[in-house]
């Protein structure tokens, strides 16, 4: 019977890559190359702090061009460090691609990475300990762009501040990214998310003492959801049934013990069932989002197919259907007795990233994580103004604080005998 260790380790990676490179073949057929060309440029000197599409910015093309380079820029960057692929090198890859479409691009993302890698130097470290912290750490690169347009300094000025900043960003995330952790105990997936908020809070907040403020952008195709609801079903139907006929009625069987998880930080799904189910739990999780969002009367843009493909990703690392649905059931409640509607774009990304609580839902039942979506709408939607979209993972920095605020209070509920041994500290 054919499994994920059969593969060699060349051929794994080649597989992750297809991703990417699916997606750069469609722009170049949908997109003249002169116009990728120019639409990357626009991308690259547009700012992009929270929220620009990038379809809207150069077109659908030279979005999906620029998001599939990240994505195998970092997935050659785990190569080259000679590591084993992990559910964490999927996820990794996902977010890099689905944030390339409305935040990261080829410019941004270099100063932070430095930062990581002097951190490792520093440290006397192998930066195979800390390069999944560089890659979802870009989640800052906004800021690096925005310095790039402080008009008031002259151009060599602006340009060694950004990448003096840039490398203080690189350099802080990894021991923040680790204590972080514990401040939620893997409850929020997006465990960086969280780290890269409290640097952007300390950051925006420095820039605005010196005059440096950001406006409100609103960025937002729309039109499109026909084309890429097909380009997305392909892909997302194409890998379930692959993974169906890789190993038949052992990817199912599998995928029942999947679902059975509860999903919290440090899952491996790819390590832990192989490769067959962890593709096929992408799959139906990315048809399950597409749909939803069209379901709710949500476009398909750049900004959305981000949240899904953040959804595939984390498919790998912890979320599946049993402990998301729940948490997307949270916040569609909310929309509805509250004074936004499910399909601003804010709380349509909302939708799409409350989905790091996924292991509250997975280890503490339902209607915990239908209480656990209705809380994070409102944080998600309040708590970028504190950093003005300089985070591109707002969502990550929200969920961290519910679920602060939310595990502690239901674990002291179903477990009495923390009082009588004294063990819950008021």
């Amino acid at each position: 019977m054919t499994t994920v260790k059969s593969l060699s380790r060349e051929m794994k990676f080649f597989l992750l890559a297809l991703i990417p490179i699916y997606f750069i073949s469609v722009g170049l057929i949908i997109q003249p190359f002169d116009s990728i060309v120019t639409g990357i440029y626009e991308i690259i000197r547009e700012p992009d702090f929270l929220i620009t599409d990038y379809i809207a910015v150069g077109g659908m093309g030279a979005a999906f061009v620029n998001a599939g380079m990240m994505a195998l820029i970092s997935i050659y960057f785990v190569y080259s460090l000679g590591m084993e692929m992990d559910g964490h090198t999927i996820t990794s890859c996902c977010l890099m691609f689905g944030f390339s479409l409305f935040g990261k691009n080829l410019m941004n993302i270099w100063a932070i990475f430095l930062g990581v890698f002097l951190y490792a130097k520093y440290h006397k470290m192998h930066l195979s300990n800390y390069i999944y912290v560089g890659i979802y750490g870009t989640s800052l690169s906004p800021i690096i762009t925005q310095l790039m347009h402080v008009v008031e300094l002259p151009l060599w000025q602006r340009f060694c501040v950004t990448i003096l900043v840039g490398i203080c960003i690189g350099f802080v995330l990894p021991p923040l990214a680790t204590h972080s952790h514990y401040a939620h105990k893997g409850y929020s997936l997006y465990n960086v998310g969280f780290a890269s908020g409290i640097i952007a809070t300390v950051l925006v907040s420095t820039f605005k003492s010196f005059g440096i403020e950001t406006e409100a952008r609103l960025i937002w195709s729309s039109g499109n959801d026909a084309m890429l609801l097909g380009l997305l079903f392909v892909l997302f139907a194409g890998m379930s049934v692959v993974a169906v006929l890789w190993r038949g009625k052992d990817t199912l069987l599998g995928y029942e013990k999947l679902l059975a998880t509860t999903g919290i930080g440090g899952t491996d799904y790819l390590l832990e069932l192989g490769g067959a189910v962890t593709l096929l739990n992408m799959g139906l999780n990315g048809l399950f989002a597409t749909f939803f969002v069209l379901a709710v009367g949500g476009n398909l843009n750049g900004p959305t197919i981000g949240g899904i493909f953040t959804i595939v990703g984390f498919s790998a690392t912890g979320k599946h259907l049993r402990n998301i649905f729940p948490i997307m059931a949270g916040v569609c409640i909310a929309s509805t007795v509250r004074a936004w509607d499910i399909t601003n774009p804010s709380a349509l990304l909302a939708l799409l990233f409350s989905t790091t609580l996924a292991p509250i839902a997975g280890e503490f039942g339902i209607l915990c994580g239908v209480l656990a979506g209705f809380l994070h709408a409102s944080v998600a939607l309040n708590v970028g103004i504190v950093y003005g979209g300089m985070n591109l993972y707002n969502n990550g920095f929200a969920g961290g604080i519910v679920a602060m605020f939310l595990v502690p209070v239901i674990q002291s509920i179903r477990d009495r005998r923390a009082r009588a041994k004294g063990d819950l500290s008021l």
